[in-house]
């Protein structure tokens, strides 16, 4: 996982309540093994719209999702968040998110960023206004700013998931900072014991 202090980037406006993890990802694409390669399965039902917002060109190379409220509900698929990430997104803003969702973005590092609903409503609008508006999120002191538009708010984010962000720590990363204590545990078990090699 990389290290996570400040994104500073264009948003792309989604403005649709209740989007749920099918419509993220939509089944067809999870037979796949592997953990790339979702980004182009990312909303690919609307996708077929040439309208939807994905398809505009004035949000091409955006790197922040701003969503209505409700966002990753549904399943569980930890192949929503993948997919995310997979097309380029870094983080995703929304009033309000699934907690198993918003876990499993953690967990990989993209960041949800939870707003108040009528900020998330006037970030949408400024970036409709302006494609080009960039949005400055800062994980250190978790606050969210849109110089363009003179909004600057902080967001909650819990003390552990703020320290995996900073330090880059996925549950794989924080297991291997013990591996001295690993094995030393080990070293100590008898020899008919079965052994972890880390």
């Amino acid at each position: 996982m990389q290290v996570v202090r400040e994104i500073v980037a264009r948003g792309i406006p989604l403005d649709r309540s209740n989007v749920d993890t099918d419509q993220i990802i939509p089944s067809d694409w999870l037979k796949r093994v592997e953990r790339t390669g979702f980004g182009e399965g990312l909303f690919s039902e609307w996708r077929e719209n040439s309208d939807f917002v994905l398809n505009q060109e004035q949000f091409d190379g955006a790197q922040i999702l701003v969503a209505g409220p409700n966002f990753g509900i549904g399943s569980s698929r930890e192949h929503a968040p993948w997919a995310l990430e997979d097309y380029g997104f870094r983080a995703v803003i929304s009033s309000r998110f699934a907690d198993i969702f918003r876990n499993n973005c953690l967990k990989i590092g993209l960041l949800p960023v939870e707003l108040p609903a009528e900020v998330v409503t006037r970030i949408m609008r400024a970036i409709e206004d302006d494609p080009m508006m960039e949005i400055v999120i800062d994980v250190v002191d978790r606050r969210v700013a849109v110089p363009a538009i003179d909004l600057d708010e902080p967001f909650e984010l819990e003390d552990f998931h703020h320290y995996r962000l900073l330090e880059g720590l996925d549950d794989i990363g924080i297991t291997l900072r013990n591996v001295e204590s690993i094995d030393a545990f080990e070293a100590r078990r008898p020899s008919w014991a079965p052994r972890v090699t880390v």
